[in-house]
Protein backbone atom coordinates (compact mmCIF):
# COMPACT_ATOMS: atom_id res chain seq x y z
CA UNK A 1 0.00 0.00 0.00
CA UNK A 2 1.65 3.84 -0.65
CA UNK A 3 2.57 6.10 1.61
CA UNK A 4 0.13 9.02 2.18
CA UNK A 5 2.96 10.89 0.41
CA UNK A 6 2.65 8.73 -2.34
CA UNK A 7 5.08 6.14 -2.86
CA UNK A 8 4.08 4.50 -7.18
CA UNK A 9 6.30 2.43 -9.03
CA UNK A 10 7.16 -1.46 -9.52
CA UNK A 11 10.51 -0.30 -7.51
CA UNK A 12 10.40 -1.49 -3.93
CA UNK A 13 11.06 1.74 -1.86
CA UNK A 14 14.58 1.76 -0.24
CA UNK A 15 12.90 1.24 3.23
CA UNK A 16 11.35 -1.80 1.98
CA UNK A 17 13.37 -3.89 4.22
CA UNK A 18 13.09 -2.04 7.46
CA UNK A 19 8.90 -1.58 7.37
CA UNK A 20 7.62 -5.03 7.35
CA UNK A 21 4.27 -6.14 6.78
CA UNK A 22 1.46 -6.45 9.70
CA UNK A 23 0.60 -10.30 8.93
CA UNK A 24 2.36 -13.80 9.87
CA UNK A 25 1.95 -16.86 8.21
CA UNK A 26 -0.11 -19.64 9.23
CA UNK A 27 2.79 -22.07 8.85
CA UNK A 28 5.13 -20.05 11.32
CA UNK A 29 5.62 -20.91 14.95
CA UNK A 30 4.49 -17.49 15.91
CA UNK A 31 1.14 -18.15 14.54
CA UNK A 32 0.81 -21.96 15.59
CA UNK A 33 1.38 -20.40 19.40
CA UNK A 34 -1.11 -17.53 19.43
CA UNK A 35 -3.21 -17.62 22.01
CA UNK A 36 -7.17 -17.74 22.09
CA UNK A 37 -9.14 -16.72 25.28
CA UNK A 38 -12.52 -17.66 25.92
CA UNK A 39 -13.71 -15.03 27.80
CA UNK A 40 -17.16 -16.27 27.65
CA UNK A 41 -17.50 -16.01 31.73
CA UNK A 42 -18.09 -13.68 34.02
CA UNK A 43 -17.26 -12.55 37.57
CA UNK A 44 -19.79 -11.36 39.98
CA UNK A 45 -20.64 -12.00 43.50
CA UNK A 46 -17.40 -14.42 44.07
CA UNK A 47 -18.48 -16.56 41.25
CA UNK A 48 -16.98 -17.56 37.55
CA UNK A 49 -19.52 -18.37 35.68
CA UNK A 50 -20.36 -19.32 32.23
CA UNK A 51 -21.90 -16.61 29.99
CA UNK A 52 -24.15 -17.76 27.71
CA UNK A 53 -25.39 -14.15 25.94
CA UNK A 54 -23.75 -12.55 23.19
CA UNK A 55 -19.97 -12.26 22.76
CA UNK A 56 -17.78 -10.02 20.89
CA UNK A 57 -14.83 -11.54 18.97
CA UNK A 58 -11.67 -10.00 19.30
CA UNK A 59 -9.29 -9.55 16.77
CA UNK A 60 -5.25 -9.40 16.64
CA UNK A 61 -4.23 -5.96 14.91
CA UNK A 62 -1.82 -8.92 13.58
CA UNK A 63 -2.95 -10.61 9.97
CA UNK A 64 -3.14 -13.84 8.58
CA UNK A 65 -0.71 -13.91 5.60
CA UNK A 66 -2.77 -16.54 3.76
CA UNK A 67 -6.26 -15.57 4.69
CA UNK A 68 -5.68 -11.86 4.43
CA UNK A 69 -7.23 -11.37 7.98
CA UNK A 70 -6.76 -10.25 11.18
CA UNK A 71 -6.10 -12.97 13.62
CA UNK A 72 -8.71 -14.15 15.86
CA UNK A 73 -7.63 -14.34 19.53
CA UNK A 74 -10.52 -14.63 21.64
CA UNK A 75 -14.09 -13.75 22.92
CA UNK A 76 -15.51 -11.52 25.72
CA UNK A 77 -18.67 -11.60 27.49
CA UNK A 78 -21.00 -8.47 25.80
CA UNK A 79 -22.67 -7.88 29.13
CA UNK A 80 -25.81 -5.97 29.83
CA UNK A 81 -27.24 -3.43 31.50
CA UNK A 82 -28.97 -5.89 33.93
CA UNK A 83 -25.80 -7.97 34.72
CA UNK A 84 -23.70 -4.55 35.27
CA UNK A 85 -25.88 -3.32 37.72
CA UNK A 86 -25.82 -6.80 39.09
CA UNK A 87 -22.21 -6.64 39.77
CA UNK A 88 -22.66 -3.34 41.57
CA UNK A 89 -24.70 -4.52 43.99
CA UNK A 90 -22.39 -7.63 44.82
CA UNK A 91 -19.96 -5.28 45.48
CA UNK A 92 -22.21 -3.24 47.15
CA UNK A 93 -23.42 -5.90 49.55
CA UNK A 94 -19.46 -7.09 50.47
CA UNK A 95 -19.12 -3.47 51.37
CA UNK A 96 -22.11 -2.98 53.47
CA UNK A 97 -21.32 0.54 54.47
CA UNK A 98 -18.44 -0.82 56.01
CA UNK A 99 -19.52 -3.78 58.00
CA UNK A 100 -19.07 -6.21 55.00
CA UNK A 101 -15.91 -8.52 55.54
CA UNK A 102 -13.15 -7.00 53.37
CA UNK A 103 -13.29 -3.26 54.75
CA UNK A 104 -13.22 -4.65 58.74
CA UNK A 105 -10.50 -7.13 57.59
CA UNK A 106 -6.09 -5.81 59.28
CA UNK A 107 -4.21 -4.64 56.90
CA UNK A 108 -2.31 -6.88 56.98
CA UNK A 109 -4.98 -9.89 56.28
CA UNK A 110 -5.97 -7.70 53.24
CA UNK A 111 -2.07 -7.47 52.44
CA UNK A 112 -1.81 -11.30 52.54
CA UNK A 113 -4.67 -11.62 50.26
CA UNK A 114 -2.78 -9.25 47.52
CA UNK A 115 0.20 -11.16 47.74
CA UNK A 116 -1.43 -14.33 47.41
CA UNK A 117 -2.92 -12.61 44.26
CA UNK A 118 0.59 -11.36 42.72
CA UNK A 119 1.68 -14.70 43.11
CA UNK A 120 -0.51 -16.54 40.97
CA UNK A 121 -0.66 -13.85 38.62
CA UNK A 122 3.29 -14.39 38.63
CA UNK A 123 2.61 -18.41 37.89
CA UNK A 124 0.25 -16.77 34.56
CA UNK A 125 3.35 -14.48 33.53
CA UNK A 126 4.06 -16.40 30.11
CA UNK A 127 0.10 -16.57 29.24
CA UNK A 128 -0.80 -13.06 30.42
CA UNK A 129 2.21 -11.14 28.65
CA UNK A 130 1.42 -13.74 25.05
CA UNK A 131 -1.72 -11.98 25.31
CA UNK A 132 -1.10 -8.64 25.38
CA UNK A 133 1.38 -8.44 22.40
CA UNK A 134 -1.50 -10.15 20.06
CA UNK A 135 -4.14 -7.82 21.53
CA UNK A 136 -2.15 -4.31 21.72
CA UNK A 137 1.00 -5.40 19.65
CA UNK A 138 3.62 -4.26 22.27
CA UNK A 139 7.03 -5.57 21.15
CA UNK A 140 8.50 -8.06 23.47
CA UNK A 141 10.44 -6.11 26.02
CA UNK A 142 7.58 -3.49 26.21
CA UNK A 143 4.82 -6.40 26.57
CA UNK A 144 7.33 -7.90 29.80
CA UNK A 145 7.65 -4.92 31.02
CA UNK A 146 4.37 -4.04 31.32
CA UNK A 147 3.59 -6.70 33.44
CA UNK A 148 6.44 -6.96 35.63
CA UNK A 149 6.06 -2.76 36.66
CA UNK A 150 2.86 -3.41 37.56
CA UNK A 151 3.72 -6.38 40.27
CA UNK A 152 6.74 -3.88 41.29
CA UNK A 153 4.42 -1.68 41.56
CA UNK A 154 2.11 -3.59 43.71
CA UNK A 155 5.15 -4.26 46.45
CA UNK A 156 5.60 -1.04 46.58
CA UNK A 157 1.92 0.10 47.53
CA UNK A 158 2.30 -2.60 50.60
CA UNK A 159 5.39 -0.77 51.38
CA UNK A 160 3.59 2.29 51.43
CA UNK A 161 0.27 0.88 53.23
CA UNK A 162 2.48 -0.57 55.99
CA UNK A 163 3.56 3.27 56.51
CA UNK A 164 -0.03 4.75 56.84
CA UNK A 165 -1.25 2.55 58.96
CA UNK A 166 2.10 2.60 61.38
CA UNK A 167 0.81 5.84 62.46
CA UNK A 168 0.12 6.29 66.51
CA UNK A 169 -1.72 8.59 69.14
CA UNK A 170 -1.48 12.00 68.81
CA UNK A 171 -2.50 14.94 70.97
CA UNK A 172 -3.24 18.46 70.19
CA UNK A 173 -4.89 21.39 72.54
CA UNK A 174 -5.23 18.78 75.27
CA UNK A 175 -7.50 16.87 72.68
CA UNK A 176 -6.23 13.17 71.82
CA UNK A 177 -6.64 11.33 68.57
CA UNK A 178 -6.11 8.35 66.67
CA UNK A 179 -6.12 8.56 63.31
CA UNK A 180 -6.67 6.08 60.56
CA UNK A 181 -6.99 6.10 56.26
CA UNK A 182 -10.32 3.92 56.27
CA UNK A 183 -12.01 2.60 53.11
CA UNK A 184 -14.57 4.82 50.95
CA UNK A 185 -16.59 2.17 49.71
CA UNK A 186 -17.48 1.23 45.45
CA UNK A 187 -14.48 1.61 43.21
CA UNK A 188 -15.68 1.80 39.49
CA UNK A 189 -12.25 1.00 37.98
CA UNK A 190 -11.80 1.62 33.97
CA UNK A 191 -8.47 1.19 32.62
CA UNK A 192 -7.20 1.97 29.24
CA UNK A 193 -6.52 -0.26 26.32
CA UNK A 194 -2.85 0.80 25.65
CA UNK A 195 -1.85 0.07 29.42
CA UNK A 196 -4.50 -2.14 29.91
CA UNK A 197 -2.69 -3.99 32.50
CA UNK A 198 -0.58 -1.76 34.48
CA UNK A 199 -3.09 1.68 34.17
CA UNK A 200 -6.04 -0.62 35.80
CA UNK A 201 -3.80 -2.21 38.81
CA UNK A 202 -2.33 1.62 39.65
CA UNK A 203 -5.94 2.18 41.04
CA UNK A 204 -7.46 -1.21 41.41
CA UNK A 205 -4.95 -2.86 44.22
CA UNK A 206 -4.60 0.36 46.19
CA UNK A 207 -8.13 0.75 46.25
CA UNK A 208 -8.12 -2.95 47.74
CA UNK A 209 -5.40 -2.34 49.92
CA UNK A 210 -7.17 0.56 51.85
CA UNK A 211 -10.36 -1.70 51.94
CA UNK A 212 -12.86 -0.60 49.09
CA UNK A 213 -14.49 -3.13 46.87
CA UNK A 214 -14.56 -2.83 42.96
CA UNK A 215 -16.10 -3.69 40.28
CA UNK A 216 -13.69 -3.86 37.28
CA UNK A 217 -15.05 -2.57 33.84
CA UNK A 218 -12.50 -4.29 31.33
CA UNK A 219 -11.27 -2.77 28.28
CA UNK A 220 -12.64 -3.98 25.05
CA UNK A 221 -9.58 -3.73 23.65
CA UNK A 222 -6.66 -4.82 25.95
CA UNK A 223 -9.32 -7.09 28.01
CA UNK A 224 -8.43 -10.32 27.48
CA UNK A 225 -5.36 -10.34 29.64
CA UNK A 226 -7.82 -9.60 32.44
CA UNK A 227 -10.38 -12.27 31.57
CA UNK A 228 -7.80 -15.00 32.27
CA UNK A 229 -7.79 -13.61 35.73
CA UNK A 230 -10.83 -14.05 37.11
CA UNK A 231 -10.48 -17.09 38.93
CA UNK A 232 -7.48 -16.00 40.27
CA UNK A 233 -9.60 -12.80 41.77
CA UNK A 234 -12.38 -15.41 42.78
CA UNK A 235 -9.74 -17.35 45.21
CA UNK A 236 -8.36 -14.83 46.35
CA UNK A 237 -10.51 -12.56 47.60
CA UNK A 238 -14.10 -13.00 49.85
CA UNK A 239 -17.42 -12.60 47.41
CA UNK A 240 -18.21 -9.72 45.62
CA UNK A 241 -15.24 -7.84 46.55
CA UNK A 242 -13.83 -7.69 42.78
CA UNK A 243 -16.48 -8.18 40.21
CA UNK A 244 -15.24 -8.14 36.51
CA UNK A 245 -17.70 -6.11 33.87
CA UNK A 246 -17.49 -6.68 29.99
CA UNK A 247 -19.00 -5.48 26.83
CA UNK A 248 -20.10 -2.17 25.52
CA UNK A 249 -18.82 0.67 27.79
CA UNK A 250 -22.24 2.91 27.26
CA UNK A 251 -24.43 0.22 27.48
CA UNK A 252 -22.67 -1.10 30.75
CA UNK A 253 -21.38 1.79 32.81
CA UNK A 254 -24.36 4.51 32.86
CA UNK A 255 -26.38 1.99 34.25
CA UNK A 256 -23.73 1.46 37.09
CA UNK A 257 -23.44 5.00 37.63
CA UNK A 258 -27.38 5.29 37.78
CA UNK A 259 -27.58 2.93 40.98
CA UNK A 260 -25.50 5.84 42.97
CA UNK A 261 -23.65 3.07 44.42
CA UNK A 262 -19.87 4.07 43.15
CA UNK A 263 -18.48 6.07 45.98
CA UNK A 264 -15.02 6.24 43.77
CA UNK A 265 -14.47 6.53 39.94
CA UNK A 266 -11.47 5.70 38.78
CA UNK A 267 -10.93 6.35 34.87
CA UNK A 268 -8.17 6.28 32.13
CA UNK A 269 -9.85 7.84 28.88
CA UNK A 270 -11.44 10.83 27.16
CA UNK A 271 -12.31 13.72 29.30
CA UNK A 272 -15.46 13.89 27.03
CA UNK A 273 -16.39 10.15 28.08
CA UNK A 274 -15.70 11.01 31.56
CA UNK A 275 -18.26 14.20 32.05
CA UNK A 276 -20.98 11.81 30.44
CA UNK A 277 -20.53 9.19 32.61
CA UNK A 278 -20.50 11.49 35.64
CA UNK A 279 -23.66 12.99 35.16
CA UNK A 280 -25.39 9.48 35.12
CA UNK A 281 -24.44 9.51 38.75
CA UNK A 282 -27.56 10.72 41.03
CA UNK A 283 -25.16 12.75 43.40
CA UNK A 284 -22.20 13.25 41.20
CA UNK A 285 -20.55 15.82 44.11
CA UNK A 286 -19.47 12.66 46.37
CA UNK A 287 -17.56 10.82 43.80
CA UNK A 288 -14.36 10.75 44.63
CA UNK A 289 -12.80 10.82 40.70
CA UNK A 290 -9.39 9.52 40.03
CA UNK A 291 -9.10 10.41 36.13
CA UNK A 292 -6.32 10.15 33.69
CA UNK A 293 -7.21 11.70 30.65
CA UNK A 294 -6.46 13.50 27.47
CA UNK A 295 -3.06 15.26 26.95
CA UNK A 296 -1.47 17.56 24.22
CA UNK A 297 2.36 17.57 25.44
CA UNK A 298 4.53 20.14 24.32
CA UNK A 299 8.04 20.03 23.55
CA UNK A 300 10.30 22.91 22.55
CA UNK A 301 13.82 23.09 21.47
CA UNK A 302 15.58 26.23 22.29
CA UNK A 303 17.97 28.23 20.20
CA UNK A 304 21.22 26.86 22.96
CA UNK A 305 19.75 23.25 22.48
CA UNK A 306 22.17 19.89 22.18
CA UNK A 307 20.41 19.00 18.62
CA UNK A 308 21.60 15.16 19.69
CA UNK A 309 19.77 14.90 22.77
CA UNK A 310 16.88 17.01 21.55
CA UNK A 311 16.07 14.65 18.69
CA UNK A 312 17.03 11.61 20.82
CA UNK A 313 14.42 12.37 23.55
CA UNK A 314 11.69 13.72 20.95
CA UNK A 315 12.46 10.52 19.05
CA UNK A 316 11.90 8.21 22.07
CA UNK A 317 9.04 11.03 23.30
CA UNK A 318 6.97 10.62 20.06
CA UNK A 319 7.55 7.44 18.73
CA UNK A 320 7.71 4.58 21.84
CA UNK A 321 4.50 2.32 21.49
CA UNK A 322 3.83 4.25 18.34
CA UNK A 323 3.23 7.17 20.17
CA UNK A 324 0.30 5.35 21.60
CA UNK A 325 0.86 6.93 25.25
CA UNK A 326 -0.99 9.94 27.24
CA UNK A 327 2.41 11.04 27.70
CA UNK A 328 3.64 11.21 24.61
CA UNK A 329 5.34 14.14 22.77
CA UNK A 330 2.57 15.47 20.74
CA UNK A 331 3.78 18.43 19.42
CA UNK A 332 7.41 19.73 18.89
CA UNK A 333 8.24 23.47 18.54
CA UNK A 334 11.92 24.26 17.45
CA UNK A 335 13.71 27.80 17.36
CA UNK A 336 13.94 28.97 13.79
CA UNK A 337 17.17 29.18 13.91
CA UNK A 338 18.24 25.41 14.54
CA UNK A 339 14.48 24.26 12.37
CA UNK A 340 16.76 22.74 9.76
CA UNK A 341 19.59 20.98 11.40
CA UNK A 342 16.83 19.68 13.72
CA UNK A 343 14.76 18.59 11.65
CA UNK A 344 17.39 17.19 9.18
CA UNK A 345 18.81 14.66 12.64
CA UNK A 346 15.34 13.72 13.00
CA UNK A 347 14.65 12.22 9.97
CA UNK A 348 17.99 10.43 10.06
CA UNK A 349 17.35 9.00 13.26
CA UNK A 350 13.35 7.90 12.62
CA UNK A 351 14.92 6.35 9.23
CA UNK A 352 16.56 3.27 11.45
CA UNK A 353 13.31 2.28 12.92
CA UNK A 354 12.29 -1.34 12.12
CA UNK A 355 8.57 -1.92 11.84
CA UNK A 356 6.08 -4.91 11.51
CA UNK A 357 4.78 -7.29 13.83
CA UNK A 358 5.30 -7.06 17.79
CA UNK A 359 7.40 -10.31 18.02
CA UNK A 360 10.65 -9.29 18.68
CA UNK A 361 12.60 -5.84 18.64
CA UNK A 362 10.76 -4.00 16.14
CA UNK A 363 10.25 -0.53 17.35
CA UNK A 364 6.98 0.61 15.12
CA UNK A 365 3.90 -2.44 15.30
CA UNK A 366 0.35 -2.00 14.53
CA UNK A 367 -1.78 0.07 15.93
CA UNK A 368 -4.23 -0.67 18.37
CA UNK A 369 -5.37 1.96 20.58
CA UNK A 370 -5.50 4.10 17.25
CA UNK A 371 -6.94 3.87 13.86
CA UNK A 372 -4.43 3.94 11.03
CA UNK A 373 -7.85 6.50 8.78
CA UNK A 374 -7.25 8.91 11.82
CA UNK A 375 -3.51 9.06 10.90
CA UNK A 376 -4.09 9.59 7.34
CA UNK A 377 -6.78 12.03 8.32
CA UNK A 378 -4.48 14.09 10.35
CA UNK A 379 -1.62 14.05 7.81
CA UNK A 380 -3.96 14.97 4.60
CA UNK A 381 -5.71 17.77 6.73
CA UNK A 382 -1.66 19.28 7.19
CA UNK A 383 -0.60 18.37 3.92
CA UNK A 384 -3.96 20.65 2.85
CA UNK A 385 -3.14 23.65 4.51
CA UNK A 386 1.04 23.43 3.21
CA UNK A 387 2.90 20.73 5.70
CA UNK A 388 5.19 17.96 4.07
CA UNK A 389 5.96 14.65 5.04
CA UNK A 390 10.17 15.34 5.95
CA UNK A 391 10.68 11.87 6.15
CA UNK A 392 8.22 10.63 2.94
CA UNK A 393 10.99 8.99 1.05
CA UNK A 394 12.08 7.20 4.61
CA UNK A 395 8.80 5.83 4.55
CA UNK A 396 7.33 8.21 6.78
CA UNK A 397 3.37 7.97 5.91
CA UNK A 398 3.55 4.30 5.09
CA UNK A 399 0.64 2.74 5.77
CA UNK A 400 -0.27 -1.02 5.90
CA UNK A 401 -3.39 -2.15 6.97
CA UNK A 402 -3.25 -1.50 10.83
CA UNK A 403 0.61 0.00 10.70
CA UNK A 404 1.61 3.09 9.79
CA UNK A 405 5.14 4.30 9.91
CA UNK A 406 5.80 7.68 11.75
CA UNK A 407 5.41 10.58 9.77
CA UNK A 408 7.17 14.09 10.89
CA UNK A 409 4.51 16.98 9.68
CA UNK A 410 6.71 20.27 9.36
CA UNK A 411 5.95 23.08 9.27
CA UNK A 412 2.70 23.04 11.50
CA UNK A 413 0.35 25.82 12.11
CA UNK A 414 -2.37 26.99 13.85
CA UNK A 415 -5.10 26.33 11.16
CA UNK A 416 -4.41 22.41 11.26
CA UNK A 417 -5.63 19.81 13.00
CA UNK A 418 -2.30 18.30 14.97
CA UNK A 419 -1.97 22.10 16.04
CA UNK A 420 -4.60 21.14 18.81
CA UNK A 421 -6.08 16.96 18.31
CA UNK A 422 -4.49 14.49 20.35
CA UNK A 423 -3.19 12.15 17.66
CA UNK A 424 -2.64 9.31 19.82
CA UNK A 425 -0.50 7.49 16.97
CA UNK A 426 2.92 8.06 14.80
CA UNK A 427 2.28 11.06 13.22
CA UNK A 428 4.81 13.89 14.53
CA UNK A 429 4.22 17.35 14.29
CA UNK A 430 7.10 19.84 14.09
CA UNK A 431 6.41 23.31 14.38
CA UNK A 432 8.61 26.76 14.21
CA UNK A 433 9.15 29.93 16.82
CA UNK A 434 10.70 32.32 16.54
CA UNK A 435 10.09 34.76 19.83
CA UNK A 436 9.25 32.13 22.96
CA UNK A 437 5.79 34.05 23.40
CA UNK A 438 4.78 31.58 20.41
CA UNK A 439 5.28 28.54 22.81
CA UNK A 440 3.72 30.40 25.71
CA UNK A 441 0.77 31.44 23.83
CA UNK A 442 0.06 27.67 22.69
CA UNK A 443 0.56 26.55 26.28
CA UNK A 444 -1.87 29.19 27.62
CA UNK A 445 -4.77 28.63 25.06
CA UNK A 446 -4.46 24.52 25.81
CA UNK A 447 -7.00 23.43 27.62
CA UNK A 448 -5.05 20.32 28.42
CA UNK A 449 -2.20 20.43 30.84
CA UNK A 450 -0.40 17.17 31.41
CA UNK A 451 3.49 17.94 30.79
CA UNK A 452 5.89 19.46 28.97
CA UNK A 453 9.72 19.39 27.89
CA UNK A 454 11.89 21.71 27.05
CA UNK A 455 15.36 21.18 25.58
CA UNK A 456 18.00 23.75 26.19
CA UNK A 457 21.81 23.99 26.84
CA UNK A 458 23.47 21.17 28.85
CA UNK A 459 26.28 23.36 30.42
CA UNK A 460 25.15 23.17 33.89
CA UNK A 461 27.61 26.42 34.73
CA UNK A 462 26.25 28.71 32.25
CA UNK A 463 23.26 31.00 33.44
CA UNK A 464 20.29 30.03 32.24
CA UNK A 465 18.28 32.76 29.72
CA UNK A 466 15.49 35.17 30.34
CA UNK A 467 13.66 33.20 27.81
CA UNK A 468 14.23 29.81 29.59
CA UNK A 469 13.31 31.16 33.05
CA UNK A 470 9.78 32.72 31.54
CA UNK A 471 8.68 29.23 29.87
CA UNK A 472 10.00 27.16 32.67
CA UNK A 473 6.99 29.05 34.70
CA UNK A 474 4.71 29.11 32.07
CA UNK A 475 5.09 25.28 31.61
CA UNK A 476 4.97 24.39 35.45
CA UNK A 477 2.02 26.33 35.75
CA UNK A 478 0.08 24.97 32.86
CA UNK A 479 0.94 21.46 33.15
CA UNK A 480 2.11 19.13 36.28
CA UNK A 481 5.71 17.83 35.16
CA UNK A 482 8.45 20.22 32.91
CA UNK A 483 11.15 17.08 31.62
CA UNK A 484 14.11 19.43 31.10
CA UNK A 485 16.62 18.20 28.26
CA UNK A 486 14.56 14.56 28.53
CA UNK A 487 11.06 13.41 26.89
CA UNK A 488 7.57 13.52 28.52
CA UNK A 489 7.31 10.30 30.43
CA UNK A 490 5.86 8.73 33.55
CA UNK A 491 7.79 7.48 36.85
CA UNK A 492 9.79 6.48 38.88
CA UNK A 493 6.21 5.23 40.28
CA UNK A 494 7.12 6.84 43.75
CA UNK A 495 6.95 10.63 41.45
CA UNK A 496 3.14 12.21 41.57
CA UNK A 497 1.28 11.67 38.55
CA UNK A 498 -1.17 14.21 37.57
CA UNK A 499 -2.39 17.01 34.90
CA UNK A 500 -4.56 20.01 35.05
CA UNK A 501 -7.40 21.32 33.32
CA UNK A 502 -8.58 18.71 31.15
CA UNK A 503 -5.56 16.15 31.53
CA UNK A 504 -6.23 14.90 35.11
CA UNK A 505 -8.68 14.94 38.47
CA UNK A 506 -6.28 13.49 41.13
CA UNK A 507 -2.63 11.96 41.53
CA UNK A 508 -1.35 9.05 40.85
CA UNK A 509 1.97 8.08 42.90
CA UNK A 510 3.11 5.11 45.25
CA UNK A 511 1.57 7.24 48.18
CA UNK A 512 -0.69 9.28 46.35
CA UNK A 513 -3.27 6.74 45.14
CA UNK A 514 -3.33 5.24 48.27
CA UNK A 515 -4.81 8.97 49.78
CA UNK A 516 -7.14 9.11 46.81
CA UNK A 517 -8.85 6.14 47.64
CA UNK A 518 -8.85 6.10 51.27
CA UNK A 519 -10.21 9.02 53.51
CA UNK A 520 -9.07 9.47 56.93
CA UNK A 521 -10.93 8.79 59.83
CA UNK A 522 -9.79 9.94 63.58
CA UNK A 523 -11.24 9.26 67.13
CA UNK A 524 -10.51 11.68 69.56
CA UNK A 525 -11.04 11.78 73.26
CA UNK A 526 -9.57 14.64 76.36
CA UNK A 527 -8.28 11.18 78.03
CA UNK A 528 -6.21 8.86 76.36
CA UNK A 529 -7.25 5.97 78.71
CA UNK A 530 -10.69 6.12 77.46
CA UNK A 531 -9.63 6.66 74.23
CA UNK A 532 -7.46 3.32 74.08
CA UNK A 533 -10.75 1.62 75.83
CA UNK A 534 -12.70 2.93 73.87
CA UNK A 535 -10.55 1.58 70.90
CA UNK A 536 -9.69 -2.39 71.80
CA UNK A 537 -11.56 -4.87 69.43
CA UNK A 538 -12.45 -2.04 66.73
CA UNK A 539 -11.74 -3.02 63.62
CA UNK A 540 -10.61 0.49 62.24
CA UNK A 541 -9.05 1.71 64.99
CA UNK A 542 -7.75 -1.42 67.25
CA UNK A 543 -3.92 -1.14 66.11
CA UNK A 544 -2.33 1.84 68.85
Amino acid sequence: MAAVGGHSGSAAPAWGDRIGKPEVSQDSEIYKKRPYVDGAKVLIGGEVRPWGGKCAGVLSPVYCTESGQQIPIGRQATMSPKESVEAVEAAQKAWSRGRGDWPRRTLEQRVAAVEKLVATLKAQRTEIVSVLQWEICKNDADSAKEFDRTMDFVGALIAAARGFDSEGLVCEEGVHALLKRSPVGVMMNLGPSNYPFNETYATLIPALLMGNTVVMKIPNTGGLAHCLTMETYASCFPAGVVNFVSGRGRDTMPPCMETGLIDIFAFIGSSKAADSLVKNHPQPHRLKNLLSLDAKNLAVVMEDADLDTAVRECLAGSTSYNGQRCTAIKLIMVHKSIAEAFNKKFCEAVSVLAAGVPFGKNAITPLASSTTDYMKQLTEDAKKKGATVLNAAQGGGHCDRTLFFPALIYPVTKDMELWHAEQFGPVVPIAVFSNISEPIDWLENMHFGQQSAIFTSQDASSAPSRDLVELLDVCALNTCRVNINAQCQRGPDAYPFAGRRSSAMGTISVTEVLRATSVETMVASKQVDVLKRACQGSSVFAKI
